[in-house]
């Protein structure tokens, strides 16, 4: 189903329609009201942007976890008259960690210029990343142009080896988050998202829809982002208060963590 917020065309034909905007008889119709009413919705639709964003880049690469991109991609595509779509080092197929593919279109080569750049996480793949040149020094140009430069999870690690993030308060994965940003000059902060200027990162997987959120309200107002929220039913209630080791199960934090240090502390070791 196409989001309310991107079917611009039905829904101004609807609003801009010769309906009356007096009261309503029908008590199941669209609820239009009056020429006020109608006037706010139409204020809420098509409400100025703190900046014009044209083009949202979210970067794929081998590894990455998925929702770490497609969390930002479906909510930031929520975002009127922008584009949003996926960028890769080359055009073709690339697989998530668990080997979904998916088609990309749109090459370093092509893409020149961001409104916004989202960096995903992954696991052994995005610490390979931090060492790819021609990546960060994509990142590093296509920062120039953006209005938000931004990360999930370990992404921080990628934008972090840019060097874009020393100075800043940052966020990260939970896994080695402080360690790893300190590594980049960065000042590690256990939030859900921080953002230090136009540098937005987020912490692990779920945060970058709501870091994605927290873009939203800031470039288009409460009621643009309450209607973001609707569309996506984004109305969150996990079964458990857990999802971060302060608030886990001591055991299951410690379990998760050497977990983590068999995959990726030998390559963090080797950076």
């Amino acid at each position: 189903m196409k989001t309310i917020l991107n079917s611009t065309l039905i829904l101004c034909t609807i609003l801009t329609s010769g309906f009356s905007f007096s009261q309503k008889t029908n008590p199941d119709s669209l609820a239009i009201g009056t020429a006020d009413e109608h006037q706010e919705m139409m204020d809420i639709l098509f409400a100025k942007p703190k900046y014009p964003i044209k083009k949202i880049g979210i970067l794929l690469y081998d590894g990455y976890n998925t929702l770490d991109a497609m969390g930002p991609y479906h909510t930031l595509a929520e975002i009127m008259g922008a584009k949003t779509y996926f960028v890769a080092k080359n055009r073709g197929m690339v697989k998530n960690q668990r080997g979904l593919e998916i088609k990309i279109d749109s090459s370093f080569a092509d893409v020149k210029s961001l409104d916004i750049l989202v960096i995903p996480g992954g696991a052994a793949e995005t610490i390979m990343l931090t060492k790819d040149e021609e990546t960060l020094n994509w990142i590093r140009t296509i920062d120039k142009t953006t209005k938000y430069t931004t990360s999930v999870c370990t992404g921080a690690w990628v934008l972090g080896a840019t060097g874009l993030l020393k100075g800043k308060n940052t966020t990260s994965n939970w896994y080695r988050g402080e360690e790893m940003m300190k590594s980049y000059g960065a000042n590690f902060k256990e939030e859900r998202y921080v953002h230090d200027g136009k540098y937005w990162t987020s912490a692990g997987v779920s945060a970058g829809i709501d870091m994605s959120l927290a873009i939203i309200d800031d470039l288009l107002g409460r009621k643009y982002t309450e209607a973001v929220m609707l569309d996506l039913e984004y109305d969150p209630k996990p079964p458990y208060d857990a999802g971060v080791p302060k608030k886990s199960d001591p055991q299951v934090a410690a379990m998760m963590k050497e977990m983590y240090d068999m995959i990726m502390l030998p390559l963090i070791q080797k950076k």
